[in-house]
């Protein structure tokens, strides 16, 4: 799968990245990792997944992650034929966090949601942290000051390709952030917020955290969303909607349930 899709959907990622990253940094029952066309022994066709049982409010939830699709141009008419093997899994709550243009529409006429990806673009600027905040971001220092749920999370996600980690202890409280640096139109400028352990001491840290992700990553801008991260901040653009974010539940689960962990997101450093 990995030589597949270096090949043939994104060859910014080698073989070995690719294969790498399709392996997820977390414990799953389940046996596979997506689905593949094969012609004459060759693979033809890759719809490539993440499983996780992660805990959610009502207790674990299963999901199925739908990431990297690519299907050759002769076989395109087979490509429906992974769909379909997708759609199968009913036991599983199904996402799909990264659609492509095209991937949208199908998405919409299979009975996949839209997420609110509403949100802002801000300006990291360098400000100082307001006084009873400090940063921790080396690795055992996280493990040392996260606890519970939060802790068994960050373990999962430690090794991830594209994951990154801070925690804002505020007043001694720990705030996880888990953010990934992302390309728009080929320019590597920006982090995207993916999780924050929580909203209340996110307002508190963030002008700590936007200035972590300028000076110690190079990244001048961030993009949040308002149900990650809660309200913006008032050094940022507004932004009705962000990329498309889908999720088709088969348990009536709302959508603030759905989490960008246990994702490609965190997995694929694309």
């Amino acid at each position: 799968m990995g030589e597949f899709l270096s090949a043939h959907l994104d060859s910014t990622l080698t073989a070995a990245q690719w294969a790498r990253s399709l392996r997820p940094t977390w414990s799953t029952s389940h046996p596979d990792h997506g689905f593949l066309l094969e012609s004459d022994g060759h693979v033809v066709g890759v719809y490539a997944a993440f499983y996780s049982e992660a805990p959610g409010p009502a207790g674990p939830r299963a999901v199925c992650n739908l990431a990297a699709w690519c299907v050759l141009e002769d076989f395109r008419q087979h490509s429906l034929r992974l769909v379909r093997a997708m759609l199968g899994q009913r036991d599983r709550e199904l996402t799909d966090l990264s659609p492509s243009g095209t991937v949208v529409p199908l998405n919409e006429r299979l009975g996949f949601a839209h997420l609110d990806t509403s949100g802002a673009l801000v300006v990291n600027l360098p400000l100082p942290a307001r006084r009873g905040v400090r940063l921790v971001s080396e690795p055992a220092d996280i493990r040392a000051v996260l606890t519970g749920p939060d802790r068994a999370a960050y373990r999962d996600h430690a090794e991830s390709g594209a994951a990154r980690h801070v925690v804002a202890v505020v007043d001694g409280q720990p705030c996880w952030v888990v953010f990934r640096a992302v390309r728009r139109k080929g320019l590597r400028l920006f982090a995207s917020v993916l999780h924050v352990s929580d909203q209340r001491l996110f307002r508190a840290a963030a002008p700590a955290v936007y200035r972590h992700f300028l000076l110690a990553h190079g990244l001048p801008l961030t993009l949040v969303q308002n149900r990650v991260c809660g309200p913006r901040p008032w050094h940022s653009v507004p932004l009705s909607a962000q990329r498309p974010t889908m999720y088709l539940s088969r348990t009536g689960e709302p959508p603030e349930s759905v989490t960008y962990l246990y994702s490609e997101l965190t997995q694929v450093p694309w």
